[in-house]
């Protein structure tokens, strides 16, 4: 998991211990235990566990290496806090989301709230915040929008009407006219919907070494830790690459392709355009996915797939010949 620092993209908004968090979320808690109050920096999730950090978590995990005196879980599951309460300081609530939202909101600023502040210049044409981080060699078009945070290395090409936000760009990496990189995860519950009660997107995008990313293709951040597209990766024009998605090596894919949320891809993956990927699916390497493919659930390595549901393409086309003999 690569690190960053978030209070590079999300400034912090308050100082907050535990005991100012019991208080934040007074009326969803429903029991709690507290091993000794300290402050909060951060939020980790189950990946990437960080010093005085929140955790949301709805399962049960062995946490035995981690710092039982600054990490802070909250669950909505009743199992998992008798589990952890004699290790951990640990609060059971009855809206996790709900906790989740406010500890954010109260803890960082982010740029789906009013009060997310920037300050840019403009240089040819280009709006660049003054806290982004470009090398001296980065080429940037016109009408470009390069937010708080951002980091682009050597080499990289950013053509006419990006928007960069929330991410790091790596060496050597070209992105197309009115790309937008960072945006907002599709964050919401399903519960409570509206733009009022979107869950904040604290976390951001990585594009590794040498990868390519066509026209009017969308990238969304990550929730807390990074969306990541892998070194020397293709990606066609008219692609959406959704929040926590990780795509190994070498990927390829086609125009019109998307792929849902959490997704897990590993090395020299093959789409065909017009695919689409369920979320919180696992795909292995040296996949390949024919063209309007619906991927479904998780594939394995060496897998050649086509069809919707997405299944193996031998299968695919014998049961094409099958349903032409039967007329269909």
């Amino acid at each position: 998991m690569i690190k960053f620092s978030r209070v590079d993209f999300f400034p912090k908004r308050n100082e907050l211990d535990i005991n100012l968090i019991k208080n934040l979320i007074l009326d969803i808690i429903v029991d709690i235990n507290f091993k000794l109050n300290f402050m909060i920096e951060d939020i980790s999730s189950l990946e990437l566990i960080r010093d005085n950090s929140v955790i949301f978590t709805e399962s049960i995990l062995s946490l035995n290496h981690y710092n039982q005196e600054n990490i802070c879980l909250i669950t909505s599951k009743e199992d998992v806090f008798k589990f952890y309460n004699d290790k951990y300081s640990i609060i059971l609530v009855n809206d996790i989301n709900k906790a989740y939202k406010i500890i954010s909101n109260n803890l960082f600023f982010h740029d789906d709230d009013l009060e997310f502040y920037d300050e840019f210049k403009n240089i040819n044409g280009s709006y660049i915040s003054n806290y982004s981080e470009i090398s001296d060699n980065v080429q940037i078009g016109k009408n470009c929008t390069i937010g708080r945070g951002v980091k682009i290395s050597k080499g990289s090409i950013i053509k006419n009407n990006v928007v960069l936000k929330n991410c790091i760009i790596s060496n050597n990496v070209t992105i197309c006219d009115n790309t937008t990189i960072g945006s907002t995860g599709f964050g919401f519950d399903l519960k409570d919907m509206g733009s009022d009660n979107i869950l904040p997107q604290i976390g951001i995008v990585y594009i590794d070494d040498n990868v390519h990313i066509g026209a009017n293709c969308t990238i969304d951040r990550a929730k807390i830790d990074i969306t990541y597209i892998g070194k020397n990766s293709m990606i066609d024009n008219l692609v959406h690459i959704a929040h926590n998605v990780y795509i190994g090596n070498n990927a390829c894919i086609a125009a019109q392709s998307g792929i849902s949320g959490s997704t897990k891809i590993g090395n020299n993956l093959i789409v065909g355009g017009q695919s689409g990927f369920a979320g919180h699916i696992l795909i292995g390497d040296n996949v390949i996915v024919a063209a309007k493919s619906g991927v479904t659930k998780n594939i394995n390595s060496n897998s050649t797939i086509a069809g919707f549901p997405a299944i193996d393409i031998k299968e695919w086309k014998k049961n094409i010949i099958r349903n032409k003999k039967n007329g269909h």
